[in-house]
């Protein structure tokens, strides 16, 4: 409801804020300093000075007619009774402003501002604020008691933090306090409208701050348009990157103003982020006193963030001598202990010099345009720096897997050269057995002579007793070889089994019909051995027997004849013949066999060796296979990485001109709405104009409005169209 100025009220003021309430003395505005405001602004001072009376005989008049209402922006009649006479004027003019305030804007603006910078009055401060911030008539107002009912992931943050604002406000005090509990409800309703800001540490002492001057319900419009409107939004996203960009602008001016501070600022180290973040975080509300701020604040509700770089400047400025003589940790103490207590008592002052700061908006702009580039660039080189790690990790793991394979082929290739450099070792070692059955086959050969020569000379000479016993040692040693034949025989037999096995071990066809072959010769050669062997059995058996006929024989040589004894030396001279034949023969086929033997063994190893080249070429093959598919591979690496480059920057090609569409997009949208503002004021220009007639305002009121609803529709496409490349843009990005 409205009072008897028009003022939306009421304003509360609880007694918990007794400790922070100002006295009028802090407002350090004169009824001399009014009129002295109203002779420069006002086209008609006299106009104005009989307005300020009327208004301040009404305000007389209705206190007593007001003195039980709680609704009033002014306080109760008691309170109102004890104010002084200035105090009256200046009541008496923020009533004005506030129920004319529409107009003040529009036509006193520079009056008002130069009002707000003087301070204004504590009990104003909760309708001026809301209609600085044009947050009195909000739709989120209504949603705010159902916001209450629904839960917030960032709860524990809050409650965490809430304990920490304004620990020695009289309004925060205590766990279960109202002021905790107020402040737990604001902060819990934003996290759940800005999901993407949630909450962030700092914000709640503004919100402390707005829950001292008026209700939670307004407090909470009040920040939903500050968050939207005065940047806080951007300096509370998790990336901060709004801060940056304070931070960044305000070491420029730094530099630009107070050079040796910024110098020795960077020769000891003492970052800008050290000491500024908090100030443009919280608006100085944890830095200066709570008087001062506030009184910052209010000029933060008009003017925005320019105060903030205002005041920050006029503070390193006013401690410029202090601080360059003390190094980083003296420099903290001095901002923590020091600065915070000097304008206590005169706030005026500290306002007084920050407007004689320079500030120019167009070159904060530039650097804002600066600000963007420089972070574009690092985003693009983090982006291409993530690529470049990316390709090389992927060409690490391929260059770790060409390693592999390559050492896998060393070691099968050195594997090859083990095992033929074990073959011509074999190799040498048949060749030597080889030359060593042919010396034994040239010695069997002489002795073979030798023996055909003795049985000649037998064959001449009578044999004797000493000729029988040394037919009896060579059949011994006859039966010897027998055994050592049958010795050979079982090797060759044991061989026989060992190339079946090998054989069934081979899966090649080839080999497999080789291996086959030579079982065949082998077992040949073990028939033509056991032919031998048994023929030779065969005729040891029948020496055998006549020499045991002979022996029988022998004892009655003395009483046969002459002509039997001559048959039967003739005989036994026969018999000794025979026998050293059959032995002779006997040695000739072993010789024979053992020849046998060795080449077959030789012809064994020659096959192993061909084959062993055979498997040397096929590894040399596949070896050189590898190879030519490696280099392919290498080949086909080095396209897909051109792809990849082409396609990269095609596609940020695609983002930067999305990312430059929105940008235009966004700059139509900002002068459709400026022209909705300037339309809307037209409007309401025209509906004050007294000139124009009843049906001409009625006219141009509704063209107006028919161009207000065509910019409308305008900004309608233009947002879709921002929706639309964003999606374009996320598209090309997950490509």
């Amino acid at each position: 409801m409205r009072d008897a100025f028009g003022v939306i009220g009421p304003v509360a003021t609880r007694p918990e804020l007794s400790g922070t309430s100002r006295s009028m003395g802090d407002f350090d505005l004169s009824l001399s300093e009014l009129r002295v405001i109203v002779e420069i602004t006002c086209p008609n001072p006299s106009l104005m000075y009989r307005l300020l009376e009327a208004d301040s005989k009404s305000m007389r008049s209705m206190s007593g007619s007001r003195r039980n209402s709680g609704s009033s922006l002014v306080s109760s009649s008691s309170a109102s009774s004890n104010l002084s006479h200035l105090e009256e004027d200046t009541w008496i003019l923020w009533g004005r402003i506030v129920n004319e305030w529409d107009e003040w804007r529009r036509k006193k603006d520079k009056l008002l501002k130069e009002l707000i910078r003087k301070g204004i009055p504590h009990h104003f401060r909760a309708i001026v604020w809301q209609l600085l911030g044009n947050a009195t008539d909000m739709p989120v107002k209504n949603q705010y008691s159902e916001l209450l009912k629904m839960s917030s992931p960032c709860e524990k943050l809050i409650r965490r933090d809430i304990a920490r604002t304004y620990p020695e406000h009289e309004f925060f005090k205590g766990q279960d306090s109202l002021g905790q509990e107020v402040l737990f409800n604001v902060m819990k309703a934003y996290s759940l409208v800005d999901r993407e800001v949630g909450y962030c540490q700092g914000s709640a002492f503004i919100v402390g701050l707005l829950l001292m001057q008026m209700p939670e319900e307004e407090a909470f419009c009040v920040f939903v348009r500050l968050m939207q409107e005065y940047r806080l939004r951007e300096l509370f996203k998790p990336s901060m990157a709004e801060l940056g960009l304070c931070i960044y602008q305000f070491e420029y001016l730094l530099q630009e103003q107070l050079p040796e501070l910024n110098v020795h600022f960077r020769s000891q180290s003492f970052h800008t982020s050290m000491y500024a973040s908090s100030w443009f975080l919280t608006l100085f509300l944890t830095f200066l006193p709570l008087p001062v701020a506030t009184r910052i604040f209010d000029i933060f509700m008009y003017e925005g963030l320019e105060i903030i770089f205002r005041v920050g400047l006029a503070i390193l400025q006013y401690n410029q001598t202090d601080l360059i003589q003390l190094d980083m940790e003296g420099m903290s103490q001095h901002f923590q202990k020091v600065i915070p207590h000097q304008f206590d008592s005169c706030p005026d002052k500290l306002i007084l010099r920050a407007y004689q700061i320079k500030y120019n908006p167009k070159r904060m702009k530039k650097l804002e345009k600066e600000y963007t580039t420089i972070k574009n660039k690092e985003m693009e080189e983090q982006i291409e720096i993530k690529r470049l790690r990316t390709e090389n990790r992927l060409l690490k793991q391929r260059i770790e897997t060409l390693e592999k394979e390559s050492a896998a082929l060393a070691d099968r290739l050195i594997q090859g050269q083990v095992t033929r450099a074990q073959e011509a070792e074999e190799n040498y070692v048949i060749k030597r057995e080889l030359a060593v059955v042919r010396q034994q086959c040239s010695t069997a050969s002489e002795s073979l002579e030798r023996a055909q020569d003795t049985i000649r000379e037998l064959q001449q000479h009578k044999h004797s007793e000493e000729f029988v016993s040394g037919l009896q040692t060579q059949l011994e040693q006859s039966r010897l070889r027998e055994a050592e034949l049958l010795g050979a025989l079982k090797e060759m037999q044991d061989k026989v089994l060992d190339l079946e096995k090998r054989n069934n071990s081979l899966p090649d066809e080839t080999n497999v019909a080789q291996l086959q072959e030579e079982l065949k010769q082998v077992k040949l050669r073990e028939l033509e051995t056991l032919h031998s062997f048994r023929e030779m059995q065969e005729t040891v058996t029948e020496l055998n027997q006549r020499w045991q006929h002979h022996m029988a024989r022998g004892g009655g040589h003395w009483k046969e004849s002459p002509k039997k004894n001559a048959l039967n030396e003739l005989q036994d001279k026969l018999m000794g013949v025979r026998l050293r034949e059959a032995q002779a023969q006997a040695e000739l086929k072993e010789v024979k066999l053992k020849a046998l033997q060795l080449e077959s063994q030789n012809q064994i190893h020659s096959n192993l060796l061909s084959r062993h080249e055979q498997e040397r070429a096929a590894l040399q093959d596949r070896l050189q296979h590898l190879t030519s598919h490696n280099k392919s591979l290498q080949g086909q690496l080095s396209e897909m990485k051109r792809k990849q480059t082409e396609s990269d920057c095609k596609s940020k090609e695609e983002v930067m001109a999305v990312r430059l569409r929105e940008a235009d997009t966004m700059a139509a949208m900002a002068e459709l709405r400026q022209r909705i503002a300037e339309l809307e004021i037209q409007k309401e220009e025209g509906l004050i104009q007294g000139q124009l007639n009843h049906s001409d305002s009625r006219q141009y009121i509704t063209e107006l409005r028919e161009q207000i609803a065509e910019l409308k529709n305008e900004v309608w496409y233009s947002s879709k169209l921002i929706f639309t490349q964003h999606t374009i843009q996320s598209g090309v990005k997950k490509k």
